[in-house]
């Protein structure tokens, strides 16, 4: 794992693409090297295929980002709650999140919203921050879209409760309503809202002036 760190910081550099017989042809003779490279991703290296960047094909990867400098000395030990996801704890996510986004709902083989791209689900690691400021590596289900948007994301589970508690009886009926259901249900304003803000410039000042705020 050093070794195809250092090469490829050396001899590919960050941004660039390769393809895996480059990698195969860099350290002949030594079995696993694929997997030794995606070790990687444990310790901050971010390393995509043609899942996370559409513009690459099936045989090439992208450096994106080099992370731990894991040839100094105790720099290689894994980290806590990074060890490999086997197929039954990732169907076991996947069953558990309903098969579905958990960042946008979209389920697998659904489109995007005006693309005729078809969604396809993935598992990530979310660090979540506890109420007794520590923090923990959480399972998620998510779509590759939001995977690759949510990657330094950290789950503030200690303000999320604390702002629960603050709720009113009316606002804690309707969010536990909306937590039993499994989806919000947006009400006619906030569509209204929602739909405003999708519109360009120029269509909001015309309905700014409908409404005689202009």
């Amino acid at each position: 794992m050093k070794r195809v760190a250092l090469w490829l910081v050396a001899e590919v550099g960050e941004g660039e693409p390769f393809t895996k017989e480059a990698l195969r042809e860099a350290f002949p003779g030594v079995s696993q090297v694929d997997r030794r490279m995606r070790d990687l991703r444990d310790f901050g290296w971010r390393i995509d295929t043609n899942r996370e960047d559409a513009s690459l094909d099936s045989h090439e990867q992208r450096f994106v980002k080099r992370g731990d400098p894991v040839w100094e000395p105790g720099r290689a030990t894994r980290k806590t709650g990074t060890t490999a996801i086997g197929a039954g704890r990732r169907r076991e996510v996947l069953q558990r999140d309903g098969y579905m986004c958990r960042s946008c709902g979209i389920a697998p083989g659904e489109t995007y919203a005006d693309t005729y791209e078809a969604a396809q689900l993935d598992i990530a690691r979310r660090e979540v921050l506890k109420p007794d400021g520590t923090k923990a590596t959480e399972l998620i289900t998510e779509c590759k879209r939001c995977r690759i948007g949510g990657r330094e994301l950290v789950a503030d589970l200690d303000r999320v409760l604390r702002e629960a508690a603050a709720l009113s009886s009316i606002e804690r009926e309707v969010l536990s309503g909306w937590m039993e259901a499994g989806e919000r249900r947006f009400g006619r304003l906030e569509q209204l809202w929602s739909d405003y803000r999708s519109l360009p410039e120029e269509s909001r000042t015309h309905l700014r002036k409908k409404l005689g705020l202009d």
